[in-house]
């Protein structure tokens, strides 16, 4: 019995070929993350605000917080309050939150291979007759694929950075409308007692000339006290109407929802305003417009290094092929296209590059000491803002109540007439109304100062990054 010795049997090319397919696939699936990447934003509106942050997908979703923007309103609505209504229903603020998802899939789509092409071809010439087979993968955008992921991931924290300014930046711009709210209709109530006050003037004015005890010039006096008083009060009151309708565009609100009730007065003056001398360096730190051109910088020298490495390589593509004919035996075989560098040696892209990364870097820059000097201003306006409410607060008003008090007992001793303590209770409410202007611009320069510590990011880097599904055949073709 003879032994024979066989060699191992090499795999069919069609199992090889299978194999490769399936280490492709597993190579370039890329998965949605579970929450969307929707958690760095809510850490965001939690650590800053001290609010909720939810995300409404569906219409259910958005019906399902109904309920608590409908307790919310039930109440007197405080500035948190007003603030959380808004994060919770701002619809402009839920559209930002899909920029998230649509930034996601297109992330996704970018972390995949590109299906590969499959040809077939069948032809005749008298009795042969001939079948084309073949398989083609682009092998440029395989190999740059792990240096498409990177700069995929900076593009999304970009989207997360913008989507978090949003979100603070409603939330300022929602104080500030409340804060403007209330003291609107606190100026409303005061302005309305002026002008009860002037009206009682002029009505008495009015009887008095008509016995002859009064000539024409005190009359007419008492009427142009009486004409400007109702017209700052009709002035409020437009006032009030459109300070209040820009808090409930920011709330969302609409229908029954808009009758929600403010309270009667702005907080009062804190003793101190908070001292921060390192307020500069605190901005550098978390200023999130900042960071979004750090990362744009980042992002685009990153890019300049694939122009660089793929300036030769635009077109690699690998194909496979096998030819089947009924008057021979069967082709195999493969095939490596590339694009050969004669006339484009890819110095444009470089240089375009080059070019992009500067103007980023210079934007960066710019950036940094544009926030220095935003945030030392609304520091310095905070701390006039102060000053001028104490001084209305503690000078003003409390010499003009004194005033008053002291024309009182005057008129009691018949030593000053009526038109005198009534234009004096007319002077006493006005420096009442000139302290709730201060004691507004106080809080208006609170949350300027806070938006000047966070800053309005924007995604910057657009040169570079270009269309967002374009990114993957834009990074393998040198782009």
């Amino acid at each position: 019995m003879t032994a024979r010795h066989h060699a191992p049997r090499r795999r069919p090319w069609p199992h090889r070929l299978g194999l490769l397919l399936t280490a492709l696939l597993l190579g370039g699936c890329a998965s949605f993350s579970p929450d969307g990447g929707f958690g760095p934003v809510q850490q965001a509106a939690q650590s800053r605000l001290g609010k909720d942050l939810v995300p409404a997908r569906t219409e259910a979703e958005q019906q399902a917080l109904q309920p608590r923007v409908d307790a919310l309103l039930a109440r007197p609505l405080s500035a948190d309050d007003a603030v959380q209504v808004a994060l919770l229903n701002n619809r402009g603020l839920q559209a930002a939150f899909q920029d998230l998802g649509i930034t996601g899939a297109e992330i996704v789509q970018a972390g995949r291979l590109p299906n590969p092409g499959f040809s077939f071809g069948r032809s005749r010439q008298g009795d042969e007759r001939e079948i084309e087979r073949g398989l083609h993968v682009n092998l440029a955008r395989w190999l740059a694929l792990p240096l498409v992921r990177p700069l995929e991931q900076r593009r999304f924290e970009q989207v997360q950075a913008a989507v978090a300014g949003r979100v603070l930046e409603v939330a300022a711009d929602t104080r500030k409308a409340w804060v403007m709210a209330v003291a609107a209709e606190e100026t409303v109530r005061y302005t309305g007692q002026v002008m009860q006050a002037a009206e009682a003037g002029a009505e008495l004015a009015r009887r008095m000339a008509a016995v002859g005890n009064f000539n024409k010039l005190q009359q007419a006096r008492e009427q142009g006290f009486h004409a400007d008083a109702a017209l700052n009060h009709a002035r409020a009151q437009q006032a009030r109407r459109a300070t209040r309708e820009r808090l409930t565009r920011l709330m969302g609100l609409w229908g029954a929802q808009t009758n929600f009730t403010l309270p009667e007065r702005l907080p009062a003056l804190p003793p101190e305003p908070a001292e921060q001398p390192h307020i500069e360096r605190l901005a550098m730190a978390q200023r999130l417009d900042v960071q979004g051109a750090r990362l744009a910088a980042e992002h685009t020298a990153r890019n300049l290094g694939l122009t660089r490495v793929t300036r030769f390589v635009n077109v690699l593509e690998l194909g496979l092929m096998r030819n089947a004919s009924n008057e021979g035996p069967t082709q195999r075989g493969w095939e490596l296209e590339i694009e050969l560098p004669l006339f484009d040696w890819g110095d444009a892209r470089v240089a375009r590059a080059e070019a992009v990364y500067m103007q980023t870097v210079h934007r960066a820059a710019e950036t940094a000491v544009n926030a220095r000097s935003e945030v030392r201003e609304a520091y310095g306006n905070l701390r006039s803002a102060w000053d001028i409410a104490r001084h209305h607060r503690d000078e003003i008003v409390p010499l003009r109540q004194r005033i008053a008090e002291e024309n009182v007992l005057r008129y009691n001793g018949m030593l000053i007439g009526v038109f005198e303590l009534l234009a004096d209770a007319r002077v006493q409410i006005a420096s009442v109304n000139a302290a709730i202007d201060a004691l507004r611009d106080f809080w208006l320069a609170q949350a300027d100062l806070e938006m000047a510590l966070i800053g309005k990011p924007g995604l910057g880097g657009s040169a570079m990054t270009g269309s967002p599904a374009a990114a993957p055949e834009a990074a393998a073709a040198g782009h």
